[in-house]
């Protein structure tokens, strides 16, 4: 845990460069890598959400002491009761989520919006699956399928896992499921990206609040200051 909070505040002291000697100065610059802006996001959501928790009594690094104290630690930081958040996805599969608890109190700090950000994180997040299902509907990959099924049918079955995937990777390529699927892949993929344009553009724009936001709770920290975490960016 140690090693893991330093080298986040190592990424996250790269917001200081160009600004550090004058803090009154221009707004913190965030890291250009989207690896160290990534990092910076996680490290002072973080940070957030275990401020939430000492406000609280609770620590996620401690051990719950008892079964309710278990339940008393995942209600903070996840949120209790029916969830208020809810996309349907066309896939098939649900995801939901709370407005309350740490985590999402971490979210409103960063992103601002919370129900603007589940819908466009969670549609970005399951783009290549609604893109997979896409692949998988298509005739060509039906029948392709249907080849792949035979050829494995034919081989009988395999002693040792080894076999078994040698077999599958040689029906792949007999049955031309292999060639199918990367044919279809970017097709389908660039369909979903372009259904889910405006998702996109939501979730860049809503991400690039976070990690400004991100850069300056992180350079207030380190110059012992805390913003208020609600505040809106400049």
């Amino acid at each position: 845990m140690r090693s893991l909070r330093t080298a986040c505040a190592a990424v996250a002291a790269l917001v200081l460069v160009g600004c550090a000697a004058e803090t009154s100065g221009p707004a913190p610059v965030p890291p250009a890598a989207e690896q160290e802006q990534d990092a910076l996001i996680r490290y002072v959501q973080r940070v957030l959400v275990d401020e939430c928790l000492d406000r609280q009594g609770l620590a996620v690094a401690r051990e719950p002491s008892s079964p309710q104290e278990s339940r008393r630690l995942r209600n903070a930081l996840f949120g209790a009761g029916p969830t208020e958040l809810s996309l349907a996805l066309p896939t098939g599969h649900t995801v939901r989520a709370h407005t309350d608890g740490c985590l999402a109190a971490a979210r409103h700090a960063l992103y601002g919006d919370q129900r603007r950000w589940f819908r466009a994180e969670v549609t970005v997040n399951n783009l290549s699956s609604e893109a997979a299902a896409r692949i998988r509907a298509d005739p060509a990959h039906r029948a392709a399928r249907a080849r792949f099924s035979r050829c494995l049918d034919a081989a009988g079955p395999s002693r040792t896992p080894v076999l078994k995937r040698g077999v599958e990777q040689r029906c792949a390529g007999e049955s031309g499921l292999a060639s199918v699927e990367n044919r279809l892949r970017p097709v389908r993929l660039a369909e979903v990206r372009s259904l889910r344009r405006d998702q996109l553009t939501t979730h860049t724009r809503l991400r690039t609040r976070a990690l400004q936001r991100a850069a300056e709770i992180s350079a207030a920290r380190l110059h012992g200051n805390t913003p208020e975490k609600g505040s809106a960016s400049p």
